[in-house]
């Protein structure tokens, strides 16, 4: 079983395919609570689109660099960043980098530079807006675009929303996982109203998920009764292979593809690209 999971999630004959969004969809891994699984879920699910058909970019804005490091894409002192991009007005393509091994995905790395880009967005011109013109003005076409925030609600989680049509929310199966996430609907609601109206959080994505807690089961019903249709059925478990892999700068599907973390990272991105096909929405228009 677990070599043929493998196979299916390797995909090395390219035969499985998810399907492709008619436009690009630019999606958002946002929550100011660190440690939920934003940065492994970009990586995972970027991989497995890029593995199956898709084209992908994955935008780092976290300055920890943590996605550049899980796609083991050079982010040291010195390489052309997202920094670069934002402050500099860089093209980003300029600072794209090819992920080894995976053909259809591209990685914009973060360097410790972006640390003080907080403070330097401030007096910019359009200062919440330059992500969003930096990814329009990309001369290619992609299926994705996966920004990774940073655990914050500042000027960079800000520029994240104004340039993605759809934000993913990873949460915790933990007590403290629902709370603090009024403060974030209530900024997504505020960049909907004054900065970007196509804005709207698409998939809830449950993660860390502990099957021999009660406690799991009750956020899980607690998530799925307030959210709905938005949460995903695929639902990541707590496994080691998914917090080893990114030591080895590889994401959990080629480190292990036959292990459980992958099996469901590979269904959430399914599900997420079914979704995408069966509502082409009005939102990217």
């Amino acid at each position: 079983m677990e070599a043929m999971r493998a196979v299916q999630i390797l995909n090395p004959s390219g035969e499985v395919t998810m399907p492709r969004p008619e436009r690009t969809r630019v999606m958002c891994v946002a929550n100011q609570k660190g440690g939920v699984g934003k940065t492994t879920t970009t990586v995972n699910l970027a991989v497995a689109l890029a593995l199956h058909g898709n084209r992908v970019l994955v935008v780092d804005l976290d300055p920890q660099g943590n996605a550049s490091t899980g796609l083991n894409v050079p982010h040291h002192t010195g390489v052309p960043d997202v920094y670069d991009c934002l402050i500099n007005g860089v093209p980003l393509e300029d600072v794209a980098q090819g992920v080894e091994g995976i053909p259809n995905l591209w990685c914009v790395p973060a360097t410790i530079d972006l640390a003080g880009a907080e403070i330097e967005l401030v007096s910019v011109v359009a200062r919440e807006s330059r992500l969003a013109r930096a990814i329009a003005a990309y001369p290619g076409h992609f299926d994705y675009v996966f920004i990774d925030c940073p655990p914050s609600l500042g000027l960079l989680t800000v520029n994240a929303l104004v340039a993605a049509q759809e934000v993913l929310i990873p949460i915790q199966c933990e007590y403290y996982a629902l709370e603090g996430l009024n403060q974030l609907i209530n900024n997504i609601n505020l960049v909907r109203q004054h900065l970007n109206p196509r804005l709207e959080v698409s998939t809830i994505l449950l993660t860390m998920y502990d099957r021999r807690t009660r406690l799991a089961d009750a956020v899980e019903q607690d998530v799925r009764n307030h959210f709905g249709d938005k949460v995903l059925r695929a639902v990541i478990p707590r496994n080691v292979r998914v917090s080893e892999a990114p030591s080895y700068g590889q994401s959990v599907m080629t480190y292990d593809p036959g292990s459980r973390g992958a099996t469901s990272y590979f269904e959430a991105a399914q599900e997420i690209a079914e979704r995408g096909v069966m509502e082409p929405v009005s939102r990217n228009a």
